[in-house]
């Protein structure tokens, strides 16, 4: 059965993180093993305790909490106007089509806005040290139509745990359309992704309504559900209504008090969620579906021949760090490579440790994947999207 309740709070791993992991995915009908992280390199052993120890003694020196402070708190409460203030904007006053669907567009800013910058940090307990505060703050993926369970297990424990593995990482594990993995099986359409991408891109959050149903449906089959405490049958009937509460209040609202036909109003639900898929895809595809961000492929014993850490440093990369507006807004995903040694630290402390964490790397010999702008990311990325699309 999976030892999965080591994840669950998802603790600062040591050497080879887990120890002995595993989790068993039915992918095309085939099963995945177990994956250990498996290094001879002392070298490797010892980076992950040094960035640890470095990084400690910056807040130790400081003085300051690991967790959010009072500047996070300003934050969770301006993304989370971003997408409230429109909609109340919209059900209060009367006002033309065009501006009502302006302000859905707006609302989609929100959406990503909460999504990456409050919930994310909450999810991962990093924004407080009291449980009942993350547990409301990483509630506010309710408000965006998803269901925190199902990101629990695909971001918290799948992706972090393995990060770029094909079959085990549901982030590279596109549809028909994308090919976001050296090991999917290419197809004709994969030539042009690098245009067609975006357009699929937007469609992320306003899909998951429905697939998380089959997502946790999978879940359920490969005892997931059950290692995080939860009951398969029990979640099904709490997402649904959650689901329905959700779509009453974003679409049956303004059908109710505005003089909105239900095809504009339907039109505002599409652009929003639009909106926030786009850019929510966009900035998880910037930190690994880059150049030089490996996908790894597991030995026949289901090793990974790299330290848990070292593993992290080669499948992410961190990208415009000199950006204020996006140090702001993408709640440090921008900061992927500090993020995932150190998901338990509140993103707005990344900026400052990722020079710790980029001086440790390359004191190792480690590689430091950088892009410095978005647009040298952005490019890299459709750089990458047309090697995948392509036969190597």
């Amino acid at each position: 059965m999976l030892l999965l309740q080591a994840f669950q709070s998802f603790p600062q791993p040591k050497r080879s993180f887990p120890t002995n992991p595993a989790v068993s995915l039915h992918k095309r009908g085939i099963l995945m093993h177990s994956i250990k992280y498996v290094s001879t390199d002392k070298q490797q052993h010892e980076f992950f305790a040094t960035v640890r120890k470095n990084v400690n003694q910056y807040f130790q020196e400081k003085g300051i909490s690991k967790q959010a402070n009072g500047f996070m708190f300003l934050k969770t409460l301006g993304m989370l106007a971003i997408y409230i203030v429109p909609f109340v904007l919209i059900l209060t006053i009367t006002m033309p089509v065009w501006v009502a669907l302006l302000l859905s567009i707006v609302m989609g800013f929100g959406v990503a806005g909460v999504g990456m910058g409050v919930m994310h940090d909450a999810v991962h307990h990093s924004y407080s040290k009291k449980p009942w505060l993350n547990k409301l703050l990483g509630g506010t993926l309710y408000m965006l139509g998803a269901n925190v369970l199902n990101w629990k297990v695909q971001h918290n424990i799948l992706h972090h745990t393995y990060t770029n593995i094909e079959g085990l990482d549901e982030d590279i594990d596109a549809p028909g359309p994308l090919r976001l993995s050296e090991q999917q099986p290419l197809k004709k359409i994969h030539k042009y992704q690098y245009i067609h991408a975006f357009f699929f891109y937007g469609l992320l959050t306003i899909t998951k309504l429905i697939l998380d149903f089959v997502q946790l449906k999978k879940y359920n089959e490969v005892g997931l559900t059950h290692a995080q405490n939860a009951n398969p049958k029990s979640e099904y009937v709490k997402m649904a209504f959650r689901k329905i509460a959700y779509l009453i209040i974003v679409i049956g609202l303004p059908l109710l008090v505005t003089n909105f036909m239900w095809w504009q109003v339907l039109l505002g639900f599409v652009i929003m969620h639009w909106t926030a898929g786009l850019i929510l895809s966009i900035i998880f595809q910037l930190a690994h579906i880059v150049e030089g961000a490996h996908q790894p492929i597991p030995t026949s014993e289901g090793t990974i021949e790299n330290d848990w850490a070292v593993h992290q440093l080669k499948t992410t990369a961190d990208f415009a760090r000199n950006s204020h507006f996006l140090n702001w807004y993408v709640g440090g995903l921008n900061f992927q490579i500090e993020h995932h040694l150190f998901p338990n630290i509140c993103h707005i402390h990344y900026k400052k440790i990722s020079p710790i964490v980029e001086k440790t790397a390359k004191e190792f010999g480690l590689p430091y994947n950088l892009k410095p702008t978005l647009l040298s990311a952005l490019s890299s990325h459709v750089q990458r999207l047309k090697e995948l699309g392509t036969a190597s």
